[in-house]
């Protein structure tokens, strides 16, 4: 029996790995000249380059969604049409310390002003909105809302730190947006979705479906000069949070009452109908447990025909032996079979039967049938 209380995206996340090791044994059909159907885009998974998060789109997802399009929307507003209040947005610590414009606080850690950032963030978001569904909609904002308070304290922690170690004055040149509890959801991504390889390339390096995600980060990462502190500060909050350093979640958290209240008036808003497109297959008592079941298949036809694909770079030809690094599947079935049929042809020699013995057994199976009629 599945769990029926399973969140989507929960189970099937963790089934991906049982199901990478066995798609390799499954074999797709007599000819191998056509690769197995490819799902149809928006019916299934993320893909095998993004992490599979369960169904498409942002089902159950209203807070990642409103995190999509608000702050996107109001950095293509301050730059297209607004700029001459990007001002008021800026991320200025200097500014906090020396003059007291607290808000600056949340005015400039809320829009980016780059739209580079703005897109790889958005990118970002959309792939870790499988935490939403797992945690919830509230314990997931209460992530969010820690650390996104705690990258603030361990902001000015560092800017200082730069500043006696190296004498770089940093305060006045912190990118803005909401990027430091970005960087914080690369903490339980690292460690609670599970890591199926794709493609194994020279040896020790491989692709998985983590890779895009993490060449993402790397794209935010350098996309400034001193974002590497918005960055580190985000990890270091997301470390105290997730492991519940200094009891950080007990006291940084959205209170039941503004969540049901937000549920109540915000949620109809950014909420997302559920998806049509996906076919329901399986015995799943409920549709979540459906739509996984379709997931979990859907991967399975991916691999395949990723195998597929493998198999026809090697007849055509490349810089890369794949052959030796993807070997085929019917090569592999008939490389088994024969060694199996083998081990059974060495463990077990032919005995030779004399003609006496067969009339002797023959006439035993008479004589006892005889004994028992009788």
């Amino acid at each position: 029996m599945r769990r029926s209380q399973a969140a989507p995206g929960v189970e099937s996340s963790c089934q991906i790995r049982r199901h990478a090791r066995s798609a390799p044994a499954l074999s797709p059909g007599p000819s191998t000249s056509t690769p197995p159907p490819v799902p149809p885009r928006g019916s299934g998974s993320g893909g095998t380059m993004f992490t599979s998060t369960g169904s498409s789109g942002l089902y159950k997802a209203p807070l990642s969604k409103g995190l999509l399009l608000v702050p996107s929307a109001l950095s293509l507003l301050l730059a297209l049409l607004l700029p001459h209040c990007q001002r008021f947005f800026v991320y200025d610590l200097q500014a906090i310390k020396d003059d007291f414009q607290i808000w600056r606080l949340i005015c400039g850690r809320i829009i980016c002003l780059d739209l580079k950032d703005t897109f790889c963030s958005s990118l970002l978001i959309y792939n870790f909105r499988i935490f939403e569904r797992r945690y919830g909609s509230r314990k997931f904002a209460s992530f969010l809302l820690g650390s996104w308070v705690l990258s603030a304290l361990v902001d000015f922690i560092l800017v200082e730190a730069v500043w006696y170690s190296f004498g770089i004055a940093a305060a006045g040149n912190l990118p803005s947006g909401f990027l430091a509890p970005v960087f914080a959801l690369f903490v339980p991504f690292y460690c609670s979705i599970p890591r199926v390889q794709v493609a194994q390339i020279l040896g020790p390096l491989s692709i998985t479906n983590k890779t895009l995600i993490y060449i993402l980060g790397l794209q935010l990462f350098t996309s400034g000069s001193y974002i590497w502190i918005i960055a580190i500060s985000g990890l270091i909050s997301g470390i105290c949070y997730n492991s519940k350093m200094f009891q950080v979640h007990r006291v940084l958290y959205v209170p039941s009452w503004m969540a049901k209240f937000f549920s109540r008036t915000l949620e109809p808003i950014f909420s997302s109908s559920e998806p049509t497109a996906e076919a329901r297959v399986g015995m799943g008592a409920t549709v979540d447990i459906q739509r996984q079941q379709t997931m979990e298949l859907l991967d399975r036809q991916l691999m395949l025909s990723q195998f597929a694909q493998v198999r026809r770079q090697r007849q055509q030809g490349g810089m890369i032996n794949w052959n030796r690094l993807f070997p085929p599947l019917r090569q592999r079935r008939n490389v088994n079979y024969q060694d199996d049929r083998r081990s059974e042809q060495q463990a077990s020699p032919p005995l030779e039967v004399s003609e006496e013995q067969v009339v002797g057994g023959v006439k035993f199976a008479e004589k006892s049938r005889i004994h028992i009629l009788s």
